[in-house]
């Protein structure tokens, strides 16, 4: 490593707050970032999302730098596995290392448990090909492997990859799905 790329790792360690964040204190700014990061079609309504941090065991952690909104993650944390439900960083701070900072954080939290997540599949033709690819390689470089499950919802393909012992099939994906919909589940989405 550089002296530079040590250093920067060194301000961004210093910098970077977490902040447990409920119903009751989730602020606009996280929810402006939740609505611009994720497609329409994987975004559950806010009042929605905010009902289930609500009623579920979900791990909501707002980012900072020093006072500086950074981003934040939804963690559902299971007894098989933790899965890794939604990751963003503003998009103006994005490729200046707050998003491999937020990672090794999380990674760190849940160390020694076995983590799943998923994202737009890299291989499905569409417009934003380029960032599902880069995406797709941050998680790999990071030690996630892809678990050759897939599922479609509203014609976007998800790639299901994870960290940590064992396998993940598509029960799995059946079981957690399963669960959520114990709480929430819209009416029209389509599984393919």
């Amino acid at each position: 490593m550089s002296f530079r790329d040590w250093c920067w790792q060194r301000f961004v360690r210093v910098g970077v707050i977490t902040r447990q964040i409920t119903a009751a204190n989730a602020d606009e700014k996280i929810k402006q970032l939740y609505e611009t990061a994720f497609p329409e079609g994987e975004q559950i309504p806010w009042e929605d999302l905010m009902r289930l941090v609500g009623e579920m065991p979900l791990d909501l952690t707002a980012y900072y730098d020093r006072e500086k909104f950074i981003g934040f993650t939804i963690v559902y944390p299971r007894k098989s596995f933790n899965w890794y439900w939604y990751f963003a960083v503003r998009e103006e701070l994005r490729g200046k290392g707050y998003g491999q900072q937020i990672l090794t954080q999380l990674i760190e939290h849940y160390k020694g448990q076995t983590c799943v997540l998923d994202v737009e599949s890299p291989t499905q033709v569409c417009d934003n090909m380029e960032q599902r690819r880069k995406r797709h390689a941050f998680y790999l470089r990071n030690g996630f492997r892809d678990t050759n499950v897939y599922r479609t919802y509203n014609d976007i393909t998800m790639t299901i990859m994870m960290m940590g012992e064992g396998t993940f099939t598509m029960q799995d994906w059946d079981d957690i799905t399963n669960e959520l919909k114990r709480f929430w589940w819209p009416d029209d989405i389509k599984e393919e």
